[in-house]
């Protein structure tokens, strides 16, 4: 039996409105307000429920009140917690349908499939969308070798659902988006799995999917063993859509650098997302074609076929008959544009209906198609020279940029980023970010919200998280808040790196003082060397690092036997190499991150940092292991004593990043290199991680007595 249970609700129908992620946040959060109060009545209700999600921004507490009032006139009558859930949905249709049912947010800089897909206030599945993924994963996965037994998947029926309790098909699909993201070897497949092997295989896949941009902030491990359906389909939605939009980028299709004259700043340029850079490529060609609108959505500007009539001219004109224009009645357009996107080898997995009704999910997935089958851009070299001449330093700072994104994503905060240098220039999502890692940090009442047109109102936002930052005693010596305004990348990065070690120091010592051991000094970089040191050497192995730059880290042998000293059977030694070649490091680099996502840590690294020895991610890689055993293995009072004296070489470790984080804001504003990256993470392990420990295997992978 798995040792999660999760929050249970007698009336089946209203557990299924809420994810356990949620029922468990609003069941504390229900708990927290009767022990202070002694029981929950309209008197004190208002107070929590505006401050939940979907109410906060629309409604006051007096409209709350008055609501409650009508199902209870007694203003003493105790209220119950299955009772409040269905004030909170009653609430939240309300709002929804007084705002005509849309999700407002207009100024907020979020990629809107990535954002809108796991939800709680409508759980209406939409056919269309489930049978357009269902092809999909038939397509792409029929052919694996472990999966083709069970597919193809009939979408009329629930065998998706079912195929998905294992999470095998998942963490395949994550692959199938992000070639590479997930080890195989890491993956449970046997035949029959025990609760045990199924929640790794679901961790795994969750970790792995915000590793790759996906919102999962409302989803746990238990929602996928229980087959909910319609956030099983969110997440399946964001990953395909990640896979379609991969290619949407200056870096992976240089070419696209024709959609923008030359006075558009390329950076600019690099923090499109995805979904504007497609919109942005489609009316290229459709203003080439002739077509006098614009497109800026895929679901009410696309209805009557019309603009896909003179997209697929403009691209196939040899497949592109003058009828299709010449057609009146949207449903036989339709249907001749997707007989014309057939010829293209465009898989057809939309229908004329789909197109008519406006069907955003499925109409951006069709214009991605198109796209890489037949993007018609420029083959020029000439004119795509400026996008292919990244130094070591791009490199490295996109590698940066990849990880502090994903870690902000992963935070859930409400503004999605797309481009950490562009997105966080106006001040916003940093104060976003400073809110979850220091809650209660950041004045709102001297906050501007975007869009924001005036600068100095950018000025302002950055200027805050500046002071904010000085007050957590960041190192910021020559940081000011225009250099966040002008995007200074190296500054910014700085500035992100000491954020992230802030918030991993912040969870080890929150969670290290709530197990009631050694209550000294906070917990150090070299408290984390020291833990690792012990764990590996506790365990009977022989391997230490002498600090988190040590070269010898560089095979991965190290972070295995870590990973198995807090949890034997997680590593399977017969796949591991000798690490004596780059090629044999690479295959124990993804092994171990893969492996940490499985057991339950959200790491965002890459393999190369742990081939290169990247000082910082080692570090926070270290931390979030040593968070995860603390948090399921609370250790004794000797061995965390131990660690609050550290060694000499555990010292010199945490010299070396100290004074690194010092000098980095400096190093940066001189134009030096500034060596950092992290793996941010949210909560360093997932909330829905085994809790109860299985039993341990041996080095040949057979589980002990």
């Amino acid at each position: 039996m798995s040792g999660f249970v999760g929050v249970v609700v007698s009336d089946p129908s209203l557990q299924g409105q809420f994810t356990q992620v949620e029922l468990r946040s609003l069941k504390a959060k229900f708990l927290s307000l009767k022990r202070e109060s002694g029981h929950v009545t309209t008197k004190n209700l208002p107070g929590l429920m505006k401050k939940l999600r979907g109410l906060n921004e629309v409604v006051s507490e007096e409209e709350i009140a008055a609501h409650l009032s009508q199902s209870y006139p007694d203003s003493g009558q105790e209220i119950e917690f299955e009772s409040f859930l269905r004030e909170y949905l009653n609430l939240q249709s309300r709002m929804s349908a007084k705002e005509g049912g849309g999700g407002g947010g207009g100024g907020k800089t979020s990629s809107s499939f990535l954002k809108s897909s796991v939800t709680t206030l409508l759980h209406n599945l939409n056919q269309a969308e489930k049978s357009s993924y269902v092809a999909h994963i038939n397509t792409y996965l029929g052919e694996d070798t472990f999966l083709r037994k069970y597919l193809p998947i009939d979408p009329t029926g629930n065998q998706l659902f079912d195929l998905v309790r294992d999470g095998v098909l998942l963490c395949k699909l994550i692959n199938v988006a992000v070639p590479g993201t997930i080890d195989e070897r890491a993956i449970n497949k046997k035949r029959v799995l025990n609760p045990w092997e199924r929640n790794e295989n679901h961790t795994l896949c969750l970790n792995s999917a915000k590793a790759i941009g996906c919102t999962v902030v409302n989803i746990g491990t238990q929602d996928l063993v229980e087959g909910r359906r319609h956030l099983i389909l969110g997440l399946i939605s964001q990953i395909i859509k990640i896979q379609l939009l991969a290619d949407l980028n200056l870096k992976k299709t240089p070419q696209l650098v024709e959609l923008f004259d030359d006075s558009k700043d390329i950076d600019e340029v690099l923090s499109l997302s995805p979904e504007k850079m497609l919109l942005r490529w489609m009316n290229h060609h459709l203003k080439k074609a002739g077509y006098k609108k614009t497109v800026s959505n895929f679901s009410t500007d696309v209805k009557d076929g019309e603009a896909y009539a003179y997209l697929l001219k403009a691209l196939a004109p040899e497949n592109s008959p003058e009828t299709t224009l010449e057609t009146k009645d949207p449903n036989e357009r339709a249907k001749l544009v997707l007989e014309q996107a057939e010829k293209l080898d465009c898989k057809r997995y939309l229908t004329p209906k789909d197109i008519t009704e406006g069907s955003a999910n499925l109409n951006l997935a069709f214009v991605a198609q198109i796209f890489q089958h037949r993007n018609g851009l420029t083959s020029n070299t000439k004119q795509v020279t400026l996008t292919q001449t990244a130094t070591r330093d791009d490199v490295l700072l996109s590698r940066e940029e990849r990880a502090f994104r994903m870690w902000i994503n992963s935070l859930g905060v409400d503004s999605y980023v797309n481009n950490v240098f562009e997105d966080i220039r106006n001040g916003w999502v940093l104060l976003e970010v400073l809110d979850k890692v220091s809650p209660g940090s950041v004045n709102w009442k001297l906050a501007s919200k975007p869009p924001i047109k005036l600068p100095f109102r950018k000025l302002e936002n950055c200027n805050q998280v500046v002071k904010i930052g000085k007050e957590l005693k960041f190192s910021l010596v020559n940081l000011a808040g225009n250099d966040i305004v002008q995007g200074n990348k190296k500054l910014i990065v700085a500035l992100l790196w000491q954020l992230m070690r802030f918030n991993i120091l912040q969870l080890l010592n929150r969670l290290r003082f709530h197990s009631h051991v050694s209550k000294g000094k906070e917990i150090t970089d070299a408290d984390i060397l020291n833990w690792a040191n012990n764990k590996v050497k506790a365990s009977g192995r022989t391997s230490q690092m002498e600090s988190f730059k040590d070269k010898s880290l560089s095979n991965g042998l190290f972070f295995l036997e870590l990973l198995s000293a807090v949890q034997p059977r997680v590593v399977h030694w017969k796949v591991v190499t000798k690490g004596e070649d780059r090629e044999e490091k690479k295959l124990n680099a993804t092994y171990i991150i893969s492996v940490a996502r499985k057991l339950g840590c959200s790491v965002f690294l890459l393999p190369e940092d742990i081939i290169e020895v990247n000082q910082k991610m080692i570090l926070t890689l270290t931390a979030s292991i040593m968070y995860w055993s603390l948090q399921k293995q609370p250790q004794s009072q000797s061995e965390m004593s131990e660690q609050s004296e550290p060694s000499s070489m555990a010292s010199d470790a945490a010299s070396d990043i100290a004074s690194e984080d010092a000098a980095s804001t400096t190093a940066a504003s001189d134009g030096e290199e500034v060596n950092s990256l992290s793996d941010g993470m949210s909560n360093l392990t997932s909330d829905d991680a085994t809790s109860n420990a299985p039993p341990a295997e041996n080095e040949n992978g057979v589980a002990g007595s």
